[in-house]
């Protein structure tokens, strides 16, 4: 038998209206130390923007840069309280409206972020969403600043998806986004959004 259907969230600026991995980093060491680490770091994010470098490794180079050699117990407990305390501000109403209609039909809600589990895991949980997203590796408890495995953005995300559901079996798919690291997401969809609740 059929399943009514599975609907895939993008996180960072489509159920939320900020990215959180920058808001993560301000509240985590200040406004200054955030603009100062992205500046000491923009030929990384210059070089990706035009193709010289990946999406990955751009990342790698920011997440080393500010948490690279930190106490995975410490970041565990700074990704908690930041879930906590700065999340639910930063999350559109019209999203959880529509995750809620969507589970209301039986229909199973999947978040598929390239931001860390880290912390979206917490709403995540709360919304009762399966999760899909990048895992930093962790090394003799220590934030290394690596991705383990691959960065989830663009083909990732499809890939990801297929590793986990058979496709086959939904009648319906949706699929939300908002960026260009959304597309190849929305592709596979019957109903997809880019930017829907704006």
């Amino acid at each position: 038998m059929m399943k009514p259907g599975i609907a895939f969230f993008d996180f960072d600026g489509t159920i939320t209206t900020k990215d959180t991995l920058i808001e993560f980093i301000r509240y985590s060491k200040g406004s200054f130390l955030l603009y100062l680490g992205f500046l000491l770091n923009f030929h990384y994010l210059v070089a990706y923007k035009i193709k010289i470098i990946s999406n990955q490794k751009a990342k790698e180079k920011v997440l080393t840069y500010f948490f690279g050699g930190m106490n995975s117990n410490e970041f565990k407990k700074l990704c908690n309280d930041f879930a906590d305390s700065k999340i639910p501000a930063l999350i559109r109403s019209k999203a959880i409206e529509e995750i809620q209609n969507l589970q209301q039909k039986s229909i199973e809600t999947v978040i598929v972020s390239a931001s860390p589990e880290n912390w979206v895991v917490y709403f995540a949980t709360s919304m009762n969403m399966k999760l899909l997203a990048t895992k930093l590796e962790v090394t003799n408890n220590k934030i290394t600043g690596k991705i383990k495995g691959k960065n989830c953005h663009g083909n990732e995300k499809v890939n990801r998806i297929t590793a986990e559901f058979q496709l086959k079996d939904y009648s319906e798919i949706y699929a939300y986004g908002d960026s260009s690291g959304d597309k190849q997401m929305l592709s596979i969809a019957n109903h997809n959004f880019m930017k829907p609740f704006r």
